[in-house]
């Protein structure tokens, strides 16, 4: 089982090596391998991440090919995954992925994913955001391409706000995912 995470621009990236720990205890009964997808605004918060031997992929690596017709990473990783958790989901990068926009490495994979494949994503943003109206109208979008909301819960943020956006548990995220995972190998 090959399992594609995406970390986007969100305070909650901080949250990915609790979050890899509890996938790989979830579903510590298969063969798993995971790579990392990240987005530059999200290396910011991974700076001080003890992410051990996990592939970690960012738009530099993107762009290694060095002539046509070498192969696409993007494409390579959307051939290789059988699932695609992006965990956090910034408000941008939900916004990008709503409307198509494929700018950097994850967003170029979310828009040539192959939707016969599980797709999940975890919002995480602060709850003026979460609460707005486009927010809303975006996660209908994803959810009509079949694409799994794992909705944020209510908690102080770390802005110190106090309300919904905040990315859901990695306990939770990771319990999701091994429902999802199970539901393939009973497929």
């Amino acid at each position: 089982m090959n399992i594609l995470v995406g970390v986007t621009g969100s305070v909650a990236t901080v949250k990915l090596e609790k979050l890899l720990h509890c996938i790989k205890e979830n579903i510590k009964d298969r063969n798993i391998q995971i790579k990392i997808v990240t987005t530059a605004r999200a290396k910011h918060f991974l700076v001080n991440s003890n992410l051990g031997s996990e592939t970690i992929l960012d738009d530099d690596s993107e762009w290694l090919w060095e002539e046509l017709g070498d192969p696409v990473l993007h494409i390579q990783l959307r051939e290789w995954a059988d699932v695609f958790l992006i965990a956090p989901l910034s408000a941008n990068s939900l916004a990008k992925i709503s409307h198509g926009i494929c700018d950097n490495l994850l967003t170029c994979i979310a828009r040539a994913w192959d939707f016969r494949k599980p797709f999940l994503v975890a919002p995480a943003m602060n709850v003026h955001m979460w609460n707005h109206p486009l927010t809303s109208v975006q996660l209908r979008n994803l959810e009509s391409w079949g694409i799994q909301i794992i909705p944020p819960i209510s908690k102080k943020l770390a802005c110190g706000d106090i309300g919904i956006g905040a990315m859901e548990e990695p306990e939770c995220i990771a319990t999701k995912l091994a429902q999802v995972i199970s539901e393939i190998y009973e497929a």
